[in-house]
């Protein structure tokens, strides 16, 4: 089941110049199977070789924003490894809305957990449609 702001994140990355390569990205490594929201890459003028990027798309609209912290958590670190092991030019990044951002992530526990984990994450404006910032 797709997350609810799975469109607005497409349609951001393509206004950024990014195509969509894989919806989902389908990996399988290791005797397990995964699926990221999105695989996308783009062509960089000064690079023959383009820059890929995975991206798992979460909301965080449950009754309990770290429920769902916790498993876009074990999500992430499991799709990390899993590109580690079978497509390692890749970078898994989270997407995150910028109100939860705003809020939430703002939190000392989670701006911790998010170093800690080295969560790389898109931060998106579903109304606009646009990405508000890269966190590397």
């Amino acid at each position: 089941m797709r997350d609810l702001f799975h469109e607005a994140v497409k349609i951001a990355l393509e206004k950024e110049g990014w195509i969509i390569t894989d919806d989902p990205l389908k990996v399988e490594v290791g005797g397990a199977k995964f699926e990221i929201d999105l695989g996308a890459e783009r062509l960089l003028a000064a690079e023959r070789e383009g820059v890929r990027i995975a991206v798992e798309i979460k909301t965080f609209l449950s009754d309990s924003p770290i429920t769902d912290y916790h498993a876009a958590l074990g999500q992430f670190l499991n799709y990390r490894l899993a590109l580690e092991l079978s497509d390692p030019d890749r970078s898994l990044y989270l997407a995150i809305p910028v109100s939860v951002h705003a809020a939430f992530f703002q939190r000392e526990f989670l701006q911790i957990s998010v170093e800690r984990y080295q969560i790389q994450r898109i931060i998106y404006d579903p109304v606009k449609e646009v990405i508000v910032e890269w966190i590397s």
